[in-house]
């Protein structure tokens, strides 16, 4: 098994990869994992997901969880799948599809989303891909990485800590 810890911030070196194809940097990608706040049974949908890094991340934390990687690219696709293969993660769906377009058949809904990608989303018909109207109310934690929002500092709602 390439990462035997129950921690995050698997080096970026093991993850395969392809030309072109960027990598959530191992820095921020324990950034965005904390700021997700994911639960054991969390439902997380990691849009751009290109490498699968934060999926395959995210699915070896969450055991119990459901992670559903959405990328565009059948190439990319498949290569998070080998990914996961190469990791022994066994709880992410990739699914082939570009986002607004293919969220509303995805099941189950989201708790935690993570909009990656180089995809522009200033001039989105829909703002934020209309990601709004596919949480689930109460929770709805997401977190973008710097690579999709330039221009945004964060999009993370979490929940106040109950002591």
């Amino acid at each position: 098994m390439l990462w035997s810890y129950v921690t995050p911030g698997i080096p970026d070196e093991l993850f395969e990869r392809l030309p072109g194809i960027p990598l959530s940097k191992r820095e921020e990608r324990l950034l965005l994992i904390s700021y997700l706040r994911m639960e054991a049974d969390s439902v997380l949908w990691d849009i751009g997901a290109g490498t699968g890094t934060i999926s395959i991340e995210m699915g070896l934390l969450c055991s119990q969880g459901k992670i559903i990687a959405i990328e565009r690219d059948e190439e990319v696709a498949s290569l998070i799948r080998r990914n996961c293969d190469r990791f022994g993660v066994k709880n992410v769906e990739v699914v082939e599809g570009s986002a607004p377009e293919c969220l509303a058949g995805i099941s189950p809904k989201p708790d935690r989303v993570c909009l990656e990608g180089g995809r522009s989303l200033k001039n989105h018909p829909q703002g934020s891909l209309g990601l709004s109207t596919h949480r689930r109310q109460g929770s709805g934690n997401g977190s973008k990485s710097r690579t999709s929002l330039r221009a945004f500092r964060s999009l993370c709602r979490t929940p106040s800590p109950e002591y």
